[in-house]
């Protein structure tokens, strides 16, 4: 028997990772709805993040810095609004999450250990347990959120489709193992994650392949910048997937790239190692396509104290067999972070009234082209404030379900990850983006479980189409140029649809 569930006057927050348990804690003691397809943080990229938590914290560091630095990292394309405000409350954000119970790692004053990252002018990264930052901030989070009166939690109930009526969210259909449940409400918080599963190399679980942007996408929702997909360039590389990830804060105590000869074939690139992510990104790709194995090599900067300062990758490499003391640890560039996804303000509102958006799966402006290392927990947890608070402010339309309707079939990412893996990698160009738009367009505009991935993987690639530039983390070598104008991307499904359904006639993707 089909449950449905009313909650009257309920927010629903979609999502059981960093960005999904601040909004619901957030919003206590307003009481919510968290709905979570794995238990709290199982299936969540906040889990396994290494990074920390980038805050202008030291007495050597300001806002301004900060500021400077995302704005470079996002080549012309961050909202200078957004960044300065965001980067002005990563202090703040540091103490709420230590009110929470995070056990950041502290020096032997008690003073926040602050570590260094590619394209960082100061020490300004906060750690906890060295690099399994993510494990202890789920640990804190979920603890919280189980302990909070207010918050519902819903977990084994994946959300299948938001419901809407005159253009505005009226529920939340979920199915699990027992059924379905719609719960009626007309709020509801985004924050499912990223597209890494849309990738067959990728550092994200593979179970966040883009669905709260397919939620989004059904119901006509503007996303923005959706072709800007972050590789990291230190993956793991062996056959394990998701990949393990070799931390930047390696390079940042000073290990190198290097190849099967010894070569440090990265030492002329500005920053080196520690150049923008996008940048050593390509280098390792293209040194690998040239028929090299690459390194990292922290045998002389760390050596034998690798394994007290990053227990956790020097468990990933134990596994595979490698020392990091005496051996080279080999890598590879990897599916990491999304720029793109739903857009929103500054409060979390998407186009769609009665949905917010909030973490990964939205995009603020903050990241520009290419996101700034360790930027993304912090735009997690101040961006959640934020949504709550707009969340709570917004009055509840007493919303019902009045029919249930059949929920979609679970989506299955094989068939869209197959196309996106081999047109929207590293490295792009126009006649793959084209093939990649024409085999997703019958794919995305049917009912299979393929569908609604490939309907994201087909906004991807209709904006990348129609950037007709390299920048960033975008790179076409049919443009390997920058374009002397710097525009954001916006995109909604139908414009995608119609873009690819008339590739040869009309231009791909509208910028703004």
């Amino acid at each position: 028997m089909n449950d449905i569930v009313r909650l009257a006057g309920r927010p629903v927050v979609i999502g059981g990772g960093l960005a999904g348990l601040m909004t619901a804690l957030e919003l206590a003691p307003e009481p919510v709805i968290l709905l979570s397809a794995a238990p709290l943080g199982g299936e969540a990229s906040s889990s396994i993040a290494q990074g920390g938590l980038a805050a202008a914290i030291g007495s050597d560091d300001s806002p301004e810095l900060h500021l400077a630095d995302t704005l470079a990292a996002g080549d012309g394309l961050c909202d200078e609004t957004v960044v300065r405000r965001i980067v002005g409350a990563a202090p703040v954000a540091i103490e709420r999450l230590a009110e929470l119970g995070v056990a950041f790692d502290r020096d032997a004053s008690r003073a926040l250990s602050l570590g260094l990252e590619a394209a960082h002018a100061r020490r300004r990264i906060v750690h906890a347990a060295g690099a399994a930052t993510g494990r202890e901030l789920m640990r804190a989070l979920v603890t919280a959120v189980r302990n909070t009166a207010s918050i519902t939690i819903v977990e084994g109930f994946a959300a299948r489709q938001l419901l809407v009526e005159n253009g505005a969210i009226t529920g939340v259909l979920a199915a699990g193992s027992s059924g379905i449940m719609a719960f009626a409400t007309s709020r509801v918080v985004l924050a499912s994650g990223g597209v890494g599963g849309l990738f067959r190399d990728t550092t994200n679980p593979l179970g966040c392949f883009g669905q709260g942007l397919a939620l989004a996408a059904r119901v006509g929702a503007a996303f923005a910048d959706l072709e800007f997909i972050q590789f990291h360039p230190t993956a793991l590389d062996g056959l394990l997937r998701p990949m393990r990830l070799v931390s930047e804060a390696v390079r940042g105590e000073g290990a190198v790239l290097i190849d099967e000869t010894g070569k440090r074939f990265l030492a002329d690139l500005p920053g080196a190692e520690l150049g923008t992510r996008d940048a050593v990104a390509r280098g390792v790709y293209r040194h690998l396509a040239r028929g090299h194995r690459v390194f990292l090599d922290a045998r002389t900067c760390l050596g034998k104290s690798f394994a007290e300062r990053f227990p956790t990758i020097a468990g990933y490499c134990n596994e595979a067999g490698i020392d990091p003391a005496r051996d080279p640890i080999p890598v590879r560039p990897a599916a990491h972070y999304h720029m793109g996804g739903v857009a929103v303000d500054l409060e979390g509102r998407s186009t769609v009234p009665g949905l917010w958006a909030c973490g990964e799966v939205a995009s603020t402006g903050l990241h520009g082209a290419n996101r700034l290392a360790s930027n993304s927990l912090t735009e997690a947890v101040v961006m959640a404030s934020w949504v709550a608070r707009s969340v709570a402010a917004s009055p509840e339309a007493n919303r019902t379900v009045s029919a249930l309707p059949q929920a979609p079939t679970r989506p299955d990412p094989r068939e869209a990850c197959d196309i996106v893996s081999s047109s929207l990698g590293v490295l792009r160009e126009g006649t793959g983006l084209r093939a990649a738009a024409t085999a997703l367009l019958p794919i995305a505009s049917g009912n299979s479980p393929a569908a609604d991935p490939a309907a994201v993987a087909l906004m991807m690639a209709v904006s990348a189409l129609g950037r007709e530039e390299s920048r960033g983390a975008h790179c076409r070598s049919d443009f390997p140029l920058r374009s002397g104008v710097a525009r954001r991307s916006r995109i909604t499904l139908d414009a995608a649809l119609q873009a690819a359904a008339s590739l040869d006639t009309s231009p791909i993707a509208r910028s703004a």
